[in-house]
């Protein structure tokens, strides 16, 4: 499946050994993802996380609609304007799960915040090496199309707002630093540069991209 293809992507440019696949965790039951969520709002994509005692119950729910559609159109074989904003959303999906998952097995807790900048991060180094592997060419405009102009979802409450605009910031900041690893055709140093990254803490995480 696609989303398996996904989480694959993530294992390989991090490094990572995780023993759950996100395939086992999706729903599909909008009902279910919006009492979870706290009812009434629209989804297409959501991480629902339900901890107690030390234990959790991990979902993510994607649209339906939303995954027939990557099925047709795989962006793993073609990214293009017909499929890219549905790669995002199911991408973000599957870097908060590989994310929350990761650190969970390693007891470390992981904010609302720090999963919005880490996939913020996944959607702009996956997206740039897809279209390279795939038309041979540096993409060009692709920080523009991320983190210039982004949009909100007119339900969102204002401390969710900040949220994504604060990570949208960070991210910002953090990404163009990697574009100039990447011109100067540095791929081994960007890669060990991500892999120290994604493991950082939140504050870690902060304080590094602002060390300019």
């Amino acid at each position: 499946m696609v989303l398996g293809g996904l989480q694959s992507l993530l294992s390989e440019l991090y490094a990572l050994d995780l023993e759950y696949e996100v395939d086992d965790f999706v729903t599909t039951d909008e009902e279910l993802a919006r009492a979870l969520d706290g009812g009434g709002r629209e989804l297409d994509e959501k991480l629902l996380i339900a901890e107690n005692d030390g234990d959790a119950e991990v979902s993510l729910y994607l649209e339906q609609r939303l995954l027939e559609r990557l099925e047709c159109r795989d962006p793993l074989t073609r990214l293009d304007s017909e499929n890219l904003e549905d790669f995002w959303t199911a991408f973000e999906g599957v870097s908060h799960f590989t994310y929350y998952a990761w650190n969970a097995a390693r007891d470390k807790d992981v904010s609302l915040f720090e999963l919005e900048l880490q996939a913020e991060v996944d959607k702009f180094v996956t997206t740039g090496m897809l279209l390279r592997e795939q038309t041979g060419r540096e993409p060009s405009g692709l920080h523009g199309w991320l983190f210039d102009s982004p949009t909100l979802a007119a339900e969102l409450d204002d401390r969710e707002r900040e949220r994504y605009r604060r990570a949208n910031r960070y991210a910002a900041k953090y990404c163009r630093r990697l574009e100039l690893a990447l011109a100067r055709d540095d791929e081994a140093a960007a890669q060990r540069e991500l892999r120290h990254f994604y493991r950082l803490s939140q504050t870690s995480k902060l304080a590094h991209i602002g060390a300019d």
